[in-house]
């Protein structure tokens, strides 16, 4: 029998059962082709053993071919830090937020026992009063630190439920077309009257303070938002994976969530981002108007208060300004820049 009669005769023979073991195989065939180059021709000699294993199928080692090393967020972080400016901008912010704690405990005097004092007014900055003092010969350095203080919380709580609220309302106005036409007409409504008269009523219905302006300016800030999502939602409303989730009974919340609101985190940060020097601008405006309750230091106060000084006292105006635009400048580079880290389209 030549070579070719031997390897049919091989290969129509059973099948050799695979569960015997490695070791009872002829320690002569091991010697043979385990070591040295296998001559090509000499391979059909081999037992089959030799020629082949099993691949072992486990299910945890299945899942991992699959499996990759990306995180999102992981990814937004590494984009962020490649903006170096808006690094640089955000650590200004962080260290002009905690200082306002700090200075309280560094000056020499305390806002909250300050007295009225007409022999000190307009004192110019020294050694003394380090910001100068006012028109009541009040310390400046106090006040200036815990308004910045009161501003910067009440900005971020008031756009943080402005943005809450506006993206709820937005994402329900965008993909429940039954609420179309009610969310249609509401923003309507309010949108096309001016928003100062709201906030002038409810200042002389149910008072100045900080609460209730804040949450006024809640109510009544949330509209652009909702304009926008909503707009952004008809886009991906009936895609086809959404189509598909609908049709395997998904639950509205959970496309929403889900499917939806990953597409609009680069929008929202955006948003947030703007929203609160806007709101420290706002704030301003409504004390400027006297609308707002003035026991309570806020940056909008001091600005309201140095404008009738400015040109005598200039300082009585800078160093507030100076606050307000480190805040707007550092909020406007690291919205962009975030909010850039955040699209999708821009990780690799």
């Amino acid at each position: 029998m030549d070579l070719t009669e031997k390897t049919v005769s091989e290969l129509e023979a059973p099948v050799v059962d695979m569960d015997v073991d490695r070791s009872a195989v002829d320690s002569n065939i091991d010697k043979k082709y385990n070591r040295g180059r296998v001559h090509v021709h000499a391979r059909a000699m081999m037992p089959e053993k030799q020629l082949f294993s099993y691949a072992e199928y486990r299910a945890q080692e299945a899942e991992r071919i699959g499996y990759s090393q990306y995180s999102y967020w992981k990814s937004v972080w590494r984009n962020f830090l490649k903006k170096k400016a808006a690094v640089i901008m955000s650590l200004v912010f962080l260290a002009l937020f905690l200082f306002t704690f700090v200075a309280g405990a560094i000056g020499k005097y305390d806002v909250y026992n300050l007295r009225i004092d007409n022999s000190l007014m307009f004192i110019s900055p020294n050694s003394e009063f380090w910001f100068g003092t006012d028109n009541m010969g009040r310390d400046y350095w106090a006040q200036v630190w815990c308004a910045t203080r009161t501003s910067i919380m009440l900005a971020v709580s008031v756009s943080l439920g402005q943005i809450a609220l506006g993206v709820l309302i937005g994402l329900v106005w965008g993909y429940v077309r039954k609420l179309d036409s009610f969310f249609t007409n509401l923003y309507n409504l309010i949108d096309n009257v001016p928003t100062i008269i709201y906030m002038t009523l409810i200042a002389l219905m149910l008072g100045k303070t900080t609460l209730i302006m804040g949450v006024a300016m809640i109510g009544f800030g949330w509209l652009a938002t909702a304009r926008n999502v909503r707009n952004l939602v008809f886009m991906y409303r009936d895609r086809e994976y959404n189509l598909a989730s609908r049709c395997l009974g998904t639950s509205i919340w959970r496309i929403l969530a889900r499917n939806i609101f990953p597409y609009l985190v680069s929008v929202i940060i955006l948003r947030l981002a703007l929203a609160i020097p806007g709101t420290i601008a706002y704030e301003t405006t409504l004390t400027y108007l006297g609308l707002m309750d003035i026991s309570t230091p806020s940056l909008g106060i001091l600005l309201r208060n140095a404008r009738s000084y400015f040109l005598d006292y200039p300082y009585l105006l800078i160093f507030p300004a100076a606050i307000v635009s480190i805040i707007t400048i550092t909020f406007y580079l690291v919205g962009n820049a975030f909010s850039d880290a955040c699209d999708p389209r821009n990780h690799v």
